[in-house]
């Protein structure tokens, strides 16, 4: 579907149901230089299984319209407008990698509209080695291929795919090669108040789940394993993925998904 935030047409994909504001609404919120489709199997499960499902093209990706946000708060901040435009309530917070840090400012100005929230493949803080950036802003194409070397397991890089007949690392760099990759990249580098908003959360009590990947050479275990500790939470690894999980592991983490928000109605 398509809403309006700041003047701007924004897509969002619902999961393949009609997007219905009354129900708990699951946000699924991608990384630097992706967009809706690494959510594909999770945004469908959630839409078929009784809740809403809201999984934004972030300004200037893909479907999206309007520049693309230059910081972390800003996207948190667009987030929570692009919420109240389709006149949601309460919402689970889904975020991979960057779409995570954008999860942890909008739980600050939602406060107790949020009903869970849960990081993926990330981290409190995303710091990114200059000579990315650099490359991203120059060639985004080159810079693209050399995130999702370093982005997917050893699996995926020797030609596996959890969706048969769909090449992952080849869609992904075409998505990624088109996206503002460079902006998104400075955003995640700039941004320092994980940690903080992190132990906010903790502190107000609000349910929280990580999922970590093994191989994640891009956020590193040990950082996420930090990031939980801040939530509250304890994390669980999904062995043999690398960072982009939602691709790569999308049946193992939508089981962890799933299992954690459904326990939350019980």
């Amino acid at each position: 579907m398509y809403i309006t935030v700041n003047d701007h047409n924004t897509f969002v994909a619902t999961g393949g149901k009609p997007f219905n504001p009354n129900l708990p609404t699951v946000v699924l919120l991608h990384g630097s230089g992706t967009d809706h489709r690494g959510w594909a199997l999770q945004a469908r499960w959630f839409a078929f299984h009784g809740y809403s499902v809201f999984a934004p093209d972030m300004p200037g990706h893909s479907l999206s319209e309007g520049e693309a946000l230059p910081s972390i708060e800003a996207m948190g901040a667009w987030l929570v407008r692009a919420l109240d435009a389709a006149k949601v309530g309460n919402v689970h917070l889904i975020g991979h990698s960057q779409g995570f840090l954008v999860a942890l400012e909008a739980a600050a100005l939602l406060t107790n509209r949020v009903l869970s929230v849960t990081a993926m493949a990330t981290a409190s803080a995303i710091p990114v080695n200059p000579a990315l950036i650099e490359t991203a802003q120059k060639d985004p194409a080159l810079a693209a291929q050399m995130m999702l070397q370093w982005g997917f397991g050893t699996q995926h890089q020797q030609g596996a795919s959890a969706v048969p007949g769909m090449q992952p690392i080849g869609i992904g760099a075409r998505i990624m090669a088109n996206n503002p990759l460079a902006i998104d990249l400075a955003a995640c580098n700039a941004y320092s108040a994980g940690a903080q908003r992190a132990q906010q959360l903790a502190s107000q009590g609000c349910a929280s789940c990580v999922i970590l990947a093994a191989q994640d050479r891009m956020t590193p275990k040990k950082e996420g394993l930090k990031l939980a500790q801040d939530l509250g939470t304890q994390a669980q690894v999904i062995a043999d993925t690398g960072h982009m999980l939602p691709m790569e592991a999308p049946k193992q983490s939508l089981s962890i998904m799933k299992t954690f928000i459904q326990s939350l109605e019980k």
